[in-house]
């Protein structure tokens, strides 16, 4: 009888476990390897919706540039998500061209 009671709590710690624990363990992962990641003249969006671009990054500290002439200083915890790459910026801007003109031969 004791062996038998068990069996429904280990049933519900995984489905705890599956359904809870694991995914959050992967959003923290993900989150903290795209923070690790991040780099000067990456276009970036806060957790406050603030739009970017890096330019200096500490381990702590990111300051970023909103317009031409300012920039504000946040906690790199405060970085949401990236953007747009410095390195895929460059290869994306064509593509954008081209995807505008095949819009005006169309209509």
């Amino acid at each position: 009888m004791g062996a038998a009671s068990l069996i429904p709590f280990i049933l519900m710690f995984a489905v705890f476990y599956f359904l809870l624990i694991r995914p959050q363990q992967r959003k923290s992962k993900t989150r903290n390897s795209m923070l690790s990641a991040i780099k000067k003249g990456d276009k970036i969006v806060t957790i406050g919706g603030m739009h970017g671009t890096i330019m200096e990054l500490t381990d702590d500290i990111v300051v970023l540039r909103v317009n031409d002439s300012t920039r504000v200083t946040f906690d790199r915890s405060a970085i949401n998500s990236v953007v747009s790459s410095s390195a895929v910026a460059a290869t994306s801007a064509p593509v954008m061209v081209k995807e505008e003109k095949a819009e005006e031969i169309k209509g």
